[in-house]
């Protein structure tokens, strides 16, 4: 499970081997083999033994700014695995193989979205017209990316027009699905420019931080990236990666929409636009996990989705060093 602090002056300290959560005179417990990261999006008192309790049974703790964003990360010393994950990540990146991997990412988004739309469409006769142009401009996308060859530095700014193009007809279709009291005029980040981006905004920012985690623990570099460029502090990869999950992010806010559990205190205003309030953030990150628990069918497995990320970071690494395996028995 992911233990996530949002009220202000929480403490977290370690009682026994368990987490003990405190705020006034109210105490929870929470056993830290349930616990699989802590999530802390407000002002809280972490104590040392807390912090200590978490490196030692593989916890990262993760601090999201108010748009949730991780701007940091408690986490153990060690890097995920080898060095040589690491060298390969570095040559591939300039290669045609990470050209192909990258389209790959961006393709699984592609997809993702029109089989959502389709979903969607089913359960709304009267739009599955409209919702079926969009999808078509999407699939011209998905099928031109599928054409490339050369390197990313030599495509990049192609896949970055198509995956535009993708986006707009994309976000266009879910702006005409949702409740129509929330219709919204494409993407808008930060600050978001109406409540559906708002919550968007901050799904995304905890996505962000699982990619993260997978990234580490299976031994990739999170700031060398393949399509997004390297800008110092820039976790690249991770802003790589993302694209295939964000469906995750997706469905758990459109439906919230959509079921009409979403409320006007969930949101506050900020200069040029909103953000998430603590009353949506609580709604978001619980249906954001009871999503995450959910299985799937992915490469031939039975996988929870809060799974398939980590499963796909070991599975690219491994690529990475069989590669290098294979070279090295060349020579």
């Amino acid at each position: 499970m992911q233990l996530v602090i949002s009220t202000y002056g929480t403490y977290l300290h370690k009682k026994d081997d368990c987490f003990e959560v405190k705020l006034k005179d109210e105490k929870h417990r929470i056993s830290a083999n349930k616990v699989d990261s802590i999530l802390i999006a407000t002002g809280v008192i972490l104590s040392n033994d807390a912090i200590e309790l978490a490196v030692k049974n593989n916890i990262d703790i993760v601090f999201l700014d108010g748009f949730g964003n991780p701007y940091a990360r408690i986490w153990q010393p060690q890097f995920g695995s080898t060095t040589l994950i690491r060298r390969k990540q570095l040559e591939l990146a300039d290669s045609d193989k990470g050209l192909a991997l990258v389209t790959e990412w961006v393709q699984r988004k592609m997809t993702n979205q029109i089989d959502f739309l389709n979903e969607l469409a089913r359960q709304r006769p009267p739009k599955a017209e409209k919702v079926a142009e969009y999808c078509s401009k999407i699939e011209s996308s998905r099928q031109k990316l599928e054409q490339l060859s050369g390197s990313v530095e030599q495509k990049r700014s192609e896949i970055l027009g198509l995956e535009g193009s993708a986006g707009r007809a994309y976000f266009s279709a879910l702006s005409l699905l949702i409740p129509e009291k929330y219709a919204f005029n494409g993407r808008s980040r930060q600050p978001a420019k109406d409540e559906f981006n708002a919550m968007l905004n901050y799904a995304y920012g905890i996505l962000y931080s699982r990619v993260e985690k997978a990234c580490i623990i299976a031994g990739l570099d999170p700031y060398v990236g393949f399509l997004h460029t390297d800008n110092y502090a820039k976790k690249s990869l991770v802003f790589d990666l993302i694209e295939p999950y964000r469906i995750i992010g997706d469905k758990t806010v459109f439906y919230l929409f959509s079921k009409r559990q979403v409320k006007s205190d969930f949101f506050k205003k900020i200069k040029n636009g909103m953000m998430l309030d603590k009353p949506g953030k609580q709604v978001l990150i619980a249906a954001f996990n009871e999503r995450l628990e959910m299985k799937v069918r992915h490469r031939n497995r039975n996988l929870q989705l809060k799974d398939i990320i980590q499963f796909d970071c070991h599975h690219i690494a491994n690529g990475l060093i069989k590669k290098k395996k294979k070279e090295n028995r060349k020579q």
